[in-house]
């Protein structure tokens, strides 16, 4: 899957994620983003929610996007990114 492909995906699948989920935003960031993604490679996603990460939502975001995209999906919200690696994230971060 390429970056404008899965991209595509994701905006597609947004209202259904707020809906369901209360995500509010969501972001591409690493190999993905970068364009050096190989075919084993996980989805990093950036998510915030418009209240609090209880498990249900974060596993629930996580395992909609897994059977979605048919590969491994690395979701971290925005609140717990830690701060050392926040500029890097950032940086790649292309947001749908």
């Amino acid at each position: 899957m390429n970056r404008d492909t899965l991209l595509k995906l994701l905006a597609e699948h947004k209202p259904v994620l707020a809906e369901r989920f209360g995500v509010r935003r969501l972001a591409v960031f690493g190999s993905m983003a970068r364009g050096t993604a190989r075919a084993d490679s996980d989805v990093d996603v950036l998510v915030a929610f418009d209240g609090p990460a209880t498990s249900k939502r974060f596993f629930g975001v996580q395992f909609y996007l897994e059977d979605m995209l048919n590969r491994p999906v690395d979701l971290v919200t925005e609140t717990a990114l830690r701060e050392r690696l926040r500029p890097y994230v950032e940086r790649d971060a292309i947001h749908v």
